[in-house]
């Protein structure tokens, strides 16, 4: 896996990667989290390991800012901070696990391989360079081709742009603020459908004519597209 560290502490951080590394995985890391930011926007990893006090930038403000962005990437808190109130916190701005301090590697491992397992990988959703293929469904970013079950299916840009999106994201319930940005760069308001019935005509393709749905309702949060029936 490709792995994006940010703690700054030097003896931990070097702990932390020098240990990822060799169980093969490729490790990016940095003590900043203004630049463990930019690094994770710009990349493409399979999970990030972040610490909340952080120079610059604290790892709360890292992670609600990735998450803004629409970035999903699975991330686990590795923090010293142990009380319940914070940890609810880190959880409920975007976090998908928290780790507090000190921890035993074994379990640091054991928890990335859960939410990876749990998400998949970016190498797990791409077939090839452009190319995603989820549950069925193929979607050709390069020329613009959707097929399910190898039956074609016509997208308007905005259906095609939110398909690449959801299936970017398998796995992970993504709201209408998050949608509603990644795919028409809008602020969210709360009042307005555009979402919705954007799902709903997605849905009558991608869905309808098959037997099994793959664009689920979170209800009262969002939507995802569950990429392992």
């Amino acid at each position: 896996m490709r792995l994006l560290v940010i703690e700054d502490d030097e003896r931990i951080r070097s702990f932390t990667s020098n240990g990822l590394r060799q169980e093969g995985h490729v490790v990016d890391d940095t003590p900043s989290g203004a630049d463990g930011l930019s690094l994770w926007l710009n990349g493409r990893y399979d999970a990030v390991i972040l610490d909340l006090t952080l120079p610059e930038m604290d790892g709360l403000s890292v992670l609600k800012s990735a998450r803004q962005k629409g970035d999903a990437t699975p991330a686990i808190i590795v923090s010293a901070r142990k009380a319940v109130d914070e940890r609810v916190t880190g959880l409920r701005s975007g976090a998908d696990d928290y780790l507090t301090k000190p921890f035993a590697f074994s379990e640091l491992l054991a928890r990335l391989s859960v939410i990876t397992r749990r998400w998949g990988s970016p190498e797990a959703r791409t077939v090839s360079g452009d190319t995603l293929a989820l549950a069925g469904v193929t979607l050709d970013v390069a020329f613009r081709r959707v097929t399910r079950d190898s039956v074609p299916i016509s997208l308007n840009p905005k259906e095609f742009a939110l398909l690449e999106f959801l299936m970017r994201n398998a796995g992970r319930t993504l709201t209408k603020e998050v949608i509603l940005r990644q795919v028409w760069d809008y602020h969210f308001d709360p009042q307005s459908n555009i979402v919705d019935a954007l799902i709903c005509r997605l849905r009558n393709k991608i869905d309808a004519p098959f037997q099994t749905a793959l664009i689920e309702t979170r209800r009262g949060v969002g939507y995802v597209f569950n990429g392992h029936v």
